[in-house]
């Protein structure tokens, strides 16, 4: 944001969107480190770093399964292996013929040796002979069991897996701050890792507030409102990475909002309320959470931010805990920008997740738009990769407070509070959502 953008804004009596972001997110704190099971870790960041306590793989072994024998024998350097005569097949139109000594499954533990012109009959993961140096594959022989032909002969060391050859004891598996993917799970059983340090996720409670909110079932009529907020907010936290409650709906009553509040600062790291936090009279979470006693200001704090849709956004703490809570709009399109832009942060920061914002690009824009000044806008569309690199993005119908515009959306264009006017042809900002199809 530029300094002319920031100037405007204050001029408006809006504070800019950079300058309350970086406030409210340098008060909030990773959540401390907790010792978790391997099975118990995946989704969360680790909080130290990983170190391979043993390599992996921990011996010799075969990749497949098949026939392991020396080099030598089946390459023709040697004179083990005995040479058939034939129409196609091995080096010089013959096959290669050996003894099959043994056979070696994955649990065979007992060290045992190759011979010249021996080979052993080998499933895949079974520890290799001492002085195999390559297994060939089944369907290269006749898959002889006293005795086996092999009609092609593999490169040195094909179907081997050495010892450490992936990851070599006291190798750094994963530096503090990564996610903890499936994939990391099986590197850390592989090398005998049953428990990591990693950020707990955050226990995030969602609550809905409002007189005119009914619940999920039936359609709206007037002086009823549909609660879509706590639904769609519950899942959204859920998609960052939280373990995300839904309380539901909680009406305009002070006492009953500041028992509900209290109440879940037991159980939660992050509340997230939504509706009430305009100037309105019947914007009830402003009044009571911003509600000065004595000298003291309230434990929430409402700002009017430089942001479209939303404006009116609040942060604090509640309970004797200081749990944080994030106030959203209650208008549906503009609690799910507000998620975006303020929770999601702030669910990623207390994970001890980087980067903590959505990845962005830069995009050619389709279609000419209109902006209000002085905001910052979020708009639902839809990005695509051009033919040949860089990205295009159309605007979807409806503008940012559109429901279905952000169901269908695979991004969020970006436009500041300079801008009023986005020409076709110009290059803007693109937020990338990561969602699921």
């Amino acid at each position: 944001m530029t300094a002319t953008a920031d100037a405007e804004a204050a001029e408006n009596g809006l504070t800019p969107l950079a300058d309350y972001l970086g406030s409210v997110l340098r008060r909030l704190r990773a959540l401390p480190p907790l010792d978790l099971d391997l099975t118990q870790a995946y989704g969360n960041v680790l909080a130290e770093d990983v170190v391979a306590p043993h390599s992996f793989p921990a011996f010799d072994q075969a990749a497949m399964d098949g026939y392991a024998a020396r080099w030598e024998d089946i390459s023709g350097g040697g004179r083990g292996g005995a040479y058939v005569p034939v129409q196609s097949g091995g080096p010089g139109g013959r096959t290669v013929r050996l003894n099959v000594v043994g056979d070696l499954g994955a649990a065979s533990w007992r060290p045992v040796r190759l011979t010249p012109g021996s080979c052993f009959s080998v499933a895949a993961g079974a520890p290799l002979p001492i002085g195999a140096e390559v297994v060939v594959p089944v369907e290269w022989t006749d898959q002889g069991m006293a005795a086996v032909e092999i009609f092609r002969v593999p490169k040195r060391g094909y179907g081997v897996r050495r010892a450490g050859e992936e990851v070599s004891a006291g190798a750094l598996l994963a530096p503090s701050g990564t996610y903890v993917s499936p994939a990391l799970v099986a590197v850390l059983a592989a090398t005998g890792i049953g428990h990591v340090v990693v950020r707990p996720s955050p226990r995030v409670v969602i609550v809905a507030t409002g007189d005119e909110l009914v619940d999920v079932g039936r359609g709206s009529q007037p002086g009823q409102v549909v609660d879509a907020n706590s639904h769609a907010l519950t899942a959204a936290a859920a998609e960052v990475g939280a373990l995300a409650y839904r309380v539901g709906i909680c009406d305009d009553d002070p006492e009953g909002l500041r028992g509900l509040l209290e109440d879940q600062t037991l159980n939660a790291d992050l509340i997230i309320t939504t509706g009430g936090t305009g100037t309105g009279p019947g914007d009830m979470v402003r009044r009571i959470l911003s509600r000065r006693e004595g000298s003291r200001a309230g434990p929430v704090t409402f700002t009017d931010v430089a942001l479209y849709p939303g404006t009116a956004l609040g942060f604090g703490t509640v309970g004797a805990e200081e749990v944080p809570v994030v106030c959203l709009p209650g208008d549906p399109g503009a609690a799910m920008i507000g998620f975006e832009v303020l929770a999601r942060p702030a669910i990623n920061l207390l994970a001890g997740a980087e980067p903590v914002f959505r990845p962005s690009v830069r995009a050619h824009l389709l279609e000419t738009l209109s902006s209000p000044a002085g905001l910052r806008e979020f708009r639902p569309a839809h990005v695509a990769e051009r033919r040949g690199g860089g990205y295009t993005v159309q605007p979807l119908n409806g503008g940012p407070f559109t429901l279905s515009g952000l169901a269908e959306a695979n991004g969020l264009l970006v436009l500041g509070e300079r801008v009023t006017t986005a020409a076709a042809g110009s290059t803007v900002d693109v937020l990338l959502l990561d969602r699921r199809r």
